[in-house]
């Protein structure tokens, strides 16, 4: 498996989201019945740029991959609140849904690369 060009595709991916959540924040907002929460779907944006960013300058780098696992676990907080207070919204367990399958391409991604470079985490 070629763990650099996914952490490129990633790398990609992130960039795309991190611009459609700067700019289609009040979008995302009333989709998720959750308005008022444009300013914090605005800062998920610029994390997910800065990690697209960190990702596209070295996608080989697990590290950077790490960073957006931990951004992921930031993202289901969040949509993990949107559900409570709207359990019945499908857009809601829709978004938790991808999030929970970028996680474990992510997951895949980093320990792929930490195998690769020699680093190793413990299991």
């Amino acid at each position: 498996m070629n763990f650099k060009a996914l952490g490129l595709g990633l790398g990609i991916f992130s960039v795309a989201l991190g611009v459609a959540e700067m700019f289609g924040a009040k979008r995302i907002a009333q989709t998720l019945e959750a308005e008022g929460s444009e300013p914090l779907i605005r800062a998920f944006g610029a994390r997910e740029l800065v990690a697209g960013a960190g990702l596209l300058a070295a996608p080989a780098l697990s590290t950077n991959v790490w960073g957006r696992v931990a951004g992921d676990a930031l993202d289901l907080t969040a949509l993990g609140a949107a559900a409570k207070a709207h359990p019945r919204n499908r857009a809601v367990w829709g978004a938790i849904l991808f999030v929970l399958g970028a996680t474990a391409l992510d997951i895949y991604t980093a320990r792929g690369l930490d195998r690769t470079t020699g680093r190793m985490l413990p299991t």
